[in-house]
């Protein structure tokens, strides 16, 4: 990731800049320069979609721990976004990282308005859809499912009458399914065979995964097969296999939605207000050093690399000297010191913010961070380790689901060269339990259960990472891990550390 990408666009001067909000909901927490009135609206159509999807799938409507909620930043413009996502982003129109603890979504600037919504609204709730179905479901779906679910919960409403419309056909993919290059049923459901065909140019794969999610949804004469599709493919099926046995001749189905696509109209759900059922909403303006390190945290949580990482450190010190008592700002100092590799400096700017706030999560985080990896080069590392598990202790007090304590004190067994406590054994399966759509945290679980021997658990675990369209090298190891679990019965996984995953899942324009 080059400079390129540097703070300059986000940096605006404060003068230019509305002032920045901090919504915190039951599931979600945005950080937007807007009006209250628009922020308040904005998080509780974001709940009465959750709401919505929850009674949709049947999923329990679960209230998750505070730092296992999504976080939303806003941004200015799409331009914002393609430069904050990096590589390969000249048709992304907003993006989601899930992460244990820490998972984020960002997005330009959206338009909260009774009735239809805009394309940024319909953005984020595309990324949130991901959010919620990777949550909810043990095994992934398919890239095309995956995809067109997002599209279909996403093509939303929020009447007046406080109901939820969900399944709406996708106008914002109209053109793109007239006049993009085609992609066909047959290239959805074998997506080896997509990959051998597929241009550089855009497609409308998107468009057309919507319009099969939404055909097989509501077709009566395919009823169950979605069902049969997914049961055949966590069964172990390829996905071409799978999808023959379920749907049978992808012509045939190719040539029904050509004539669905034609209808006038189509069926969608509509929610009533009865059916919402959501929790208060609290809006609140940000301190002065708070709102100037917005940009700085934003650039941080997406990630850095280690030239970014200086940009972001000069700019983050230059904020901290303005606000040197601001919690939030030395919080994002001490991340900014620890991504450039300063750990003793991340260690005293996380100790100065937790002195004027006890309760910055991110503090303790990257207080721990910073003391795990001075530890591994200690002279005494028994007690360095203790000393480093302190802060996610205290964390841990505070906050007992936050996932990333209970991996930590897991994580001190390994990084000394122990064998993992049963304690610190399930303190990580919580973990995983806590943070689904976490691959590293999942992939760590199962290598741990291959080596005491759980081959069956392990093989639970790797699936799901393995089948993940998004899952990147992640992905493609725990393909190999399986394929070796399968050639050699008894190997106990060694040999194969499990490698660093960034997964971005991004949604087009």
């Amino acid at each position: 990731m080059r400079l390129l990408i540097a703070l300059g666009l986000l940096l605006t001067p404060a003068a230019a800049r509305a002032e920045w909000l901090e919504a915190s909901s039951d599931h979600f927490v945005v950080y937007a320069e807007t009006r209250a009135t628009e922020a308040r609206l904005f998080s509780q159509q974001l709940e009465s979609y959750h709401a919505a999807m929850a009674a949709v799938t049947g999923s329990p409507n679960l209230r998750p721990s505070p730092s296992n909620r999504l976080t939303i930043y806003v941004v200015s413009s799409e331009a914002q976004v393609r430069k904050l996502y990096g590589a390969n982003s000249q048709y992304i129109g907003g993006f989601y990282v899930p992460r244990a603890g820490g998972s984020i979504a960002i997005v330009p600037q959206v338009r909260a308005t009774r009735g239809q919504i805009d394309t940024s609204m319909i953005t984020l709730l595309h990324e949130y859809a991901h959010h919620f179905l990777i949550g909810s479901s043990s095994f992934p779906l398919p890239r095309w499912m995956s995809e067109g679910a997002a599209e279909f919960f996403s093509s939303a409403a929020f009447p007046s009458d406080g109901g939820v419309e969900l399944g709406r056909p996708a106008q914002h993919r109209a053109y793109e399914l007239y006049m993009a290059a085609d992609v066909t049923a047959g290239d959805l459901l074998d997506p080896a065979a997509y990959e051998k065909r597929r241009s550089k140019r855009y497609d409308a794969f998107y468009g057309k995964s919507w319009l099969l999610y939404h055909y097989l949804t509501f077709s009566p004469e395919r009823k169950g097969q979605l069902t049969r599709y997914l049961t055949l493919m966590s069964q172990g099926k390829d996905p071409r296999s799978a999808a023959i046995e379920a749907f049978g001749d992808f012509g045939q189905l190719e040539h029904e939605l050509d004539r669905y696509l034609l209808k006038s109209r189509m069926t969608m759900i509509k929610l009533p207000a009865s059916m919402i059922k959501t929790g208060p909403v609290v809006v609140q303006g940000m301190t002065a050093g708070a709102s100037a390190v917005m940009p700085i945290i934003i650039r941080s949580r997406r990630g850095v690399d280690r030239e970014m990482a200086k940009a972001v450190l000069a700019d983050a010190r230059a904020i901290a000297s303005r606000f040197p008592k601001d919690a939030a700002v030395l919080s994002a100092l001490a991340e900014a010191e620890h991504d450039a590799g300063n750990d003793k400096e991340a260690v005293a700017a996380a100790e100065a913010a937790l002195a004027v706030d006890s309760r910055q999560v991110n503090a303790y985080v990257q207080k721990g961070l910073s003391l795990y990896r001075i530890a591994q080069d200690a002279p005494d590392r028994d007690e360095s380790y203790k000393e480093a598990r302190a802060p996610f202790t205290a964390l841990n007090r505070i906050e007992n689901d936050h996932p990333l304590p209970l991996f930590y004190y897991y994580d001190s067994f390994v990084r000394q060269g122990k064998t993992p406590s049963s304690l610190a054994i399930q303190a990580l399966e919580r973990a995983s339990e806590l943070a689904p759509f976490d691959l590293g945290l999942r992939m760590t679980l199962a290598m741990q259960q291959l080596r005491v021997g759980d081959r069956k658990q392990a093989r639970r675990n790797l699936l799901p990472v393995a089948y993940n369209p998004h899952g990147g090298n992640m992905a493609e190891f725990a393909s190999k891990t399986l394929e070796r679990m399968d050639k050699e019965p008894n190997w106990d996984g060694s040999g194969m550390p499990v490698p660093a995953s960034d997964n971005a899942i991004a949604a087009g324009p």
